[in-house]
């Protein structure tokens, strides 16, 4: 056979194989991702919290959901929702179930774009240019969001889209602000903005999309910790290298895992964007998790397994809130 031949065939070959690890393998390979942030006052009592986000299920995805389920074990004090929960119209008896344990814990959640409308088929290099939010969606592609509202509220979970609420948990108060999705430009940001209440003991953003706007607004205001989803952790990724994009105007730095944000680090007009090393000592946590499922049109992860991530919040240090410093490790 000739070399160019053997060549091109080795090509497809290896091709094939990627695509098939990805598909068939990698993106059921669910993990739980374990992260430290020292955001309570000194002296708090240790919290527990499950971050879920980007579900994606389509009703016959029962080992997602099982996995889903089993992760009540792990007792949390708190359970944040990012959104993205549906992959089709028939899917929302199938996400409550795969939720059942985890509503008898407290718990808040926030909606995403793949709540409101069902996948459709794109152009996978429009996300290599395109990092604004999403065009207008056609009203038939809607999914029965309400009646992903009402399953959750009915079990207690909090509703944040575009709202504010606060909860004791383990005695402390804490202050939770959301807004809607903001890939879908959804997000109302003037109906939630304020200054974070000294009497709480923390206060928590959340949002689905983590751009860059509500991210300021979020720590502006004084939030310790923002939790948000939608990255996918760049869902294909070059090994070794880590993602080429996120789908917003969030840096891939961030595209997941615990980092830090404050006003400027960001990039815009010109400025360029200023890594976690560079936070100053005031600066917030920044959470982005990669997600559990991916949409029906683009099944596959590559160099970026599906998670959950189990946060423990625990004190900063009296040294820290004196000095500002900060002694934690993030990516």
């Amino acid at each position: 056979m000739h070399a160019v031949n053997r060549a091109a065939l080795g090509t497809v070959g290896a091709g094939l194989g990627v695509l098939g690890w990805a598909s068939l393998v990698e993106r059921n390979a669910f993990r739980l991702r374990r992260v430290t942030a020292p955001v309570l006052p000194p002296g708090s009592p240790s919290l527990r919290v499950l971050h879920v986000s980007d579900l994606h299920l389509l009703p016959r995805q029962r080992w997602r959901a099982r996995w889903v389920k089993e992760l009540a074990s792990l007792d949390p004090d708190l359970v944040v929702d990012t959104g993205d929960n549906l992959a089709s119209y028939d899917a929302v008896p199938a996400v409550l179930d795969a939720f059942e344990w985890l509503l008898d814990r407290r718990g808040v959640f926030v909606l995403g774009s793949n709540d409101y409308f069902g996948p459709s088929l794109k152009n996978p290099l429009r996300y290599l240019w395109h990092r604004g939010p999403a065009p207008e969606r056609s009203p038939a592609t809607r999914l029965p969001v309400e009646s992903l509202v009402s399953g959750l509220e009915e079990r207690g979970w909090v509703n944040l889209t575009n709202r504010r609420a606060s909860l004791q948990v383990q005695g402390m108060r804490l202050d939770l602000v959301g807004v809607d999705d903001p890939h879908l430009r959804y997000d109302r940001l003037d109906l939630v903005r304020g200054p974070a209440a000294p009497e709480a003991a923390l206060t928590i953003g959340v949002t689905h999309a983590p751009y860059q706007r509500v991210l300021d607004a979020f720590v502006a205001d004084g939030a310790g910790l923002v939790i948000a989803g939608h990255t996918h952790g760049g869902q294909v990724c070059v090994p070794w290298y880590g993602a080429l994009v996120t789908n917003c105007d969030l840096d891939p730095g961030r595209v997941k895992g615990l980092s830090r944000w404050w006003v400027g680090a960001g990039h815009g007009h010109g400025a360029p964007v200023a890594p976690s090393s560079a936070a100053p000592g005031d600066a917030a946590w920044l959470h982005v998790s990669a997600g559990l499922g991916t949409s029906p049109a683009a099944p596959v992860r590559l160099a970026c397994r599906p998670e959950a991530t189990l946060l423990t919040l625990v004190a900063r240090s009296p040294r820290m809130d004196r000095s500002g410093s900060n002694a934690a490790v993030c990516r």
